[in-house]
Parts: C-alpha cells; sequence; structure tokens
C-alpha cells in the first residue's frame, strides 16, 4: 500500500485518480480548495483549503501532511482561460501561471522533506504547452503556463535524480471535465487509468519524459 497525494482531488480527473487509487488499496490524501459531497463519500483522507495558487498560506494549508511519507505526488490541480491575442488580460494569465506552474513547484518544494528514494512526482501538464505540437495557436496563458511546467518538470527530474525520486510530466487527453464545458473525448475515468498505467512505468530511465496519457512520447 502507498501513500497518495492528490491535488485538485474535489471533481475531474482528481476525483478519477483518487478513485482509481483507492480501489487499489492505497492510502490516498485528497487535496482541494472544498471537497465535493462526492469526494466526501470516498473513505480518503481529504485535505481542505488548499490552493495552490495561494503562495501566502500554502505551507500551511499543507501541515496536515506534515507527518507523511508521501511515495507519490500527483500535481493535478489545474485552470484554463480562453485568451486569444486580442482577448487576454494580465489577471487571467497570472492566474494560470499560478495554478499550473508555480503551484506544483511550490506544492512538491513543500512536501519534499516527505518524498523518498523510489517516490515518484506526476505533474498534469497539457500537449498545449508543447511547441511543436501547437497549430491552432491561441490560449495563450494556458500554453505558456504548461509549457513552464514543462520546464520545471525536465528541471525538477534533474534535480531529484540523486534522490532517486522520478518525475513525470503528463498529458491526460482532451478530458470530458467541467474545465472544458464536458466538450473532450475521453472521459476522466479512462484518462485517469491511462495517467495511472504511465505513472506505474515510471522510473529513473524514463524520469523527465512527456508522456500522453496513452503512452506516446509528445514532443517539445
Amino acid at each position: 500500500m502507498s501513500n497518495v497525494v492528490i491535488t485538485g482531488a474535489s471533481r475531474g480527473i482528481g476525483l478519477a485518480l483518487t478513485k482509481l487509487y483507492l480501489a487499489r488499496g492505497d492510502s490516498v490524501y485528497a487535496l482541494c480548495r472544498e471537497a465535493t459531497d462526492e469526494l466526501r463519500a470516498l473513505d480518503v483522507q481529504i485535505v481542505e483549503g488548499v490552493d495552490v495558487a495561494d503562495t501566502d498560506n500554502l505551507r500551511q494549508a499543507l501541515s496536515p501532511l506534515d507527518k507523511v511519507q508521501i511515495d507519490l505526488l500527483i500535481n493535478n490541480a489545474g485552470v484554463l482561460c480562453r485568451d486569444g491575442l486580442e482577448t487576454w488580460d494580465p489577471q487571467s494569465v497570472e492566474l494560470q501561471f499560478k495554478v499550473n506552474a508555480l503551484g506544483p513547484l511550490l506544492v512538491t518544494q513543500c512536501l519534499s522533506p516527505h518524498l523518498h528514494k523510489g517516490s515518484k512526482v506526476a505533474m498534469i501538464t497539457s500537449r498545449m504547452g508543447s511547441m511543436a505540437d501547437n497549430g491552432s495557436g491561441g490560449y495563450y496563458g494556458y500554453r505558456m503556463s504548461k509549457a513552464a511546467l514543462n520546464a520545471l518538470g525536465v528541471s525538477m527530474a534533474r534535480d531529484m535524480a540523486e534522490r532517486g525520486i522520478a518525475v513525470a510530466l503528463l498529458h491526460p487527453g482532451y478530458v470530458q471535465t467541467r474545465m472544458v464545458g464536458f466538450g473532450g473525448d475521453v472521459s476522466a475515468e479512462e484518462s485517469a487509468r491511462g495517467l495511472m498505467a504511465r505513472i506505474d512505468e515510471l522510473n529513473m530511465q524514463n524520469s523527465g519524459q512527456f508522456w500522453h496519457a496513452k503512452g506516446d512520447v509528445l514532443p517539445w
């Protein structure tokens, strides 16, 4: 049984991952700003009040994990704003950077003392952060923040290698969640199964790679 910590666990992909790891027999710590009824119905440790964009209070919000030895940390919390060249605004771009890029960095930094040799860190990123895969433009804040997250993940994989901690950058697919108005082409449950499979395959040899949940290695 492993201790699994998941951010953004109240709904969508985070909730689906929470259910899968719970069903596998792991001890799950579900981090969220506010728990949903569906999350409360599960036999997991819920840590509310975790806003990854709240840099001033994040360390205190994570204090319930102070005595937890973490085997797997999944940085899943994210936000998307539909901003274009003529419609973006500084506040939405800043929010996306805080949640999508800075949040995973700070959460991992705060919880780093509880990681050990053999622990894994998974960043739920997006192929929209890929330069080579950008064929449609738009979504400025989201694309930039996910590109920053990808850069973060590669650096973290290098920095944590000496501790024997592997890091994955994982694109979940176009998932039917509230973030995209439920317009995706894969369910949160199917995406979560793919993400779990990729995390199971994560090791020190492939640490720092950028994968699709289906298993394809994605271009930077």
